[in-house]
């Protein structure tokens, strides 16, 4: 037996809840139906973690799963655990678990609920106050909003309330509904949503009505046949400091209606009520804020973790051979790029590969790992460059995702033969002995017409001779007053002799606090005698 048989586990399931009490060590959780703690989800392993009791502390403890646990957004094998811990298995997505004691982790009102009922109305604002601070502690919002309904039907003794909240296109929506018994409810075609448009549009920061008097001429079909007596709206409102707004906007509406007319109900102190407002509008803000927050970090690390697979997907081994150098570097503007290059090796020829896909971020970084998978397999299958192209172009479009891709394809012989197909791409440059000159091959990018032919054209290159291949980031790279790095640069740089790295620290150079809008490739091949 563990010396704190209370420690529990919550579980947050989208919106149910369930707690899971650990009164033994090992305590499991996996797929598998003979857990502690079972997890049915496809991400979950049979076998998947255990919370063990050692040395008078909890520790999670991954047993080798294949997709990982996670403490507060951190892949752990073994961790201490600590209060409020934050554990997710499998995903950063799936289900939340919460550690900690009972009495932390359960509604925060089940205790307030049970004591002795306020009999004052400075009471009931005190008794409120203190749930409202708790209510900070337990960092979910269905949560929250149970509680907060809750404490606010058990302070106006009504027998139903509803929360409703903006949607993301501004239309209110039921988040949560109880009955007189605590009960949900789900179905909010029987409230007055009179009152609620009333409530919506009145600068009062609540509206209590005796339905009888103020609907007597037109009562509403609602309240016929519900028989309400007395409704309570209290608009919820974000936090201003505009003083020229003088409503500031509308998060929700917390509604309340009873089928009795209670003269002490009627009798409630106005500072109460306006204090449940003002408090529950910064609960609802705060939690929703918090919810937003965990979920920018959650994509923060899921693109940390797609970054992460991306560049092992996209890794280049640059292959050493007798009769040319290959030098590369790429810098992506964001945490995954579009741009990708390939180097690849046959027993007759050396493949170079440069793209760059239209637009930025995941979708560029998605059709990028997809092209550079095909266009590799198709090199290794012995296509011919107008091939590669054409039936790249094709995969593209028949997809119909929007995208496109500019492209250079480069074959080089151990005679100095090179072959290249530029497809839509920004020309490449040859220098050799102080001169440089612009590969003028073009074609239409692929994934913009199906029908687009491709054709390539040869050169010979001679000893010591370099190819230069790049992205539109490199000479598009403005500067802190906007102007390009441009083509001059970039020759001026190449001229120099500078290697890669050198011209992407003068492209850097000119950046200065500039951000970059880009991503930038820069590939050189090198043939022959080269230094």
């Amino acid at each position: 037996m563990l010396p704190t048989p209370n420690t529990l586990l919550l579980l947050v399931d989208g919106s149910s809840q369930r707690e899971a009490v650990m009164a033994h060590s090992p305590f499991t959780i996996g797929r598998s139906p003979d857990r502690d703690l079972v997890l049915p989800y496809p991400y979950i392993s049979r076998n998947h973690a255990e919370i063990v009791y050692e040395g008078g502390q909890f520790h999670l403890v991954d047993c080798g799963s294949k997709s990982g646990s996670y403490i507060n957004g951190k892949r752990v094998e073994r961790q201490t655990l600590i209060p409020n811990d934050v554990i997710r298995l499998g995903t950063l997505q799936g289900p939340l678990l919460r550690f900690g004691k009972a009495e932390d982790t359960t509604s925060v009102l089940s205790g307030l609920l049970h004591r002795d009922q306020p009999t004052s109305d400075l009471e009931k604002l005190s008794w409120f106050l203190d749930a409202a601070r708790k209510l900070n502690m337990v960092g979910a919002v269905h949560e929250i909003l149970i509680s907060l309904l809750e404490t606010t039907m058990h302070l106006t003794e009504v027998e139903r309330g509803y929360v409703f909240l903006k949607d993301a296109a501004g239309n209110l929506q039921l988040s949560v509904g109880r009955n007189i018994q605590m009960e949900p409810l789900e179905d909010d075609s029987t409230i007055s949503h009179s009152a609620i448009q009333q409530a919506i549009h009145s600068a009062s920061d609540f509206i209590v009505t005796d339905t009888l008097s103020a609907e007597a001429g037109s009562p509403s079909a609602s309240i016929v046949a519900q028989s309400l007596r007395t409704v309570i709206c209290i608009p919820l409102r974000k936090r201003s400091n505009d003083p020229k707004s003088p409503l500031a906007e509308i998060l929700g509406i917390l509604y309340l209606d009873s089928r009795q007319q209670r003269q002490r109900l009627m009798r409630v102190d106005s500072d109460l009520l306006r204090t449940i407002a003002m408090e529950a509008a910064v609960l609802v803000e705060n939690a929703s804020l918090a919810s937003a927050e965990e979920s920018a970090r959650r994509y923060r690390e899921e693109l940390g973790i797609a970054a992460s697979i991306q560049q092992g997907l996209m890794a280049v081994r640059i292959p050493e051979l007798p009769y040319a150098r290959v030098l590369a570097h790429s810098v992506a503007c964001k945490e995954i790029g579009g741009d990708f290059y390939d180097v690849i090796a046959t027993d007759n020829a050396l493949y170079v590969v440069v793209a760059d896909i239209s637009g930025k971020g995941v979708s560029a970084a998605l059709l990028a790992s997809t092209l550079q998978g095909l266009v590799h397999a198709q090199v290794l299958a012995g296509l011919s460059l107008p091939q590669i192209a054409m039936f790249s172009n094709k995969y593209i479009c028949d997809k119909s995702i929007s995208k496109y891709a500019t492209l250079i394809l480069l074959k080089l012989s151990p005679d100095g033969c090179v072959e290249y197909l530029n497809c839509g791409h920004v020309p490449p440059l040859r220098h050799l002995a102080g001169e440089i000159a612009v590969l003028t091959n073009g074609n239409l990018p692929v994934g913009l017409m199906p029908e687009a032919v491709y054709a390539s054209e040869t050169i010979q290159v001679e000893p010591g001779e370099r190819v230069l291949v790049f992205t539109d980031g490199v000479t598009e790279a403005e500067d802190p007053a906007g102007e390009f790095f441009g083509d001059a640069r970039l020759e001026a740089s190449v001229l120099q002799g500078g290697s890669i790295q050198d011209i992407f620290q003068q492209v850097q150079r000119f950046m200065d606090t500039a951000p970059a809008n880009d991503d930038c490739t820069l590939l050189e091949v090198c043939f022959g005698r080269c230094q």
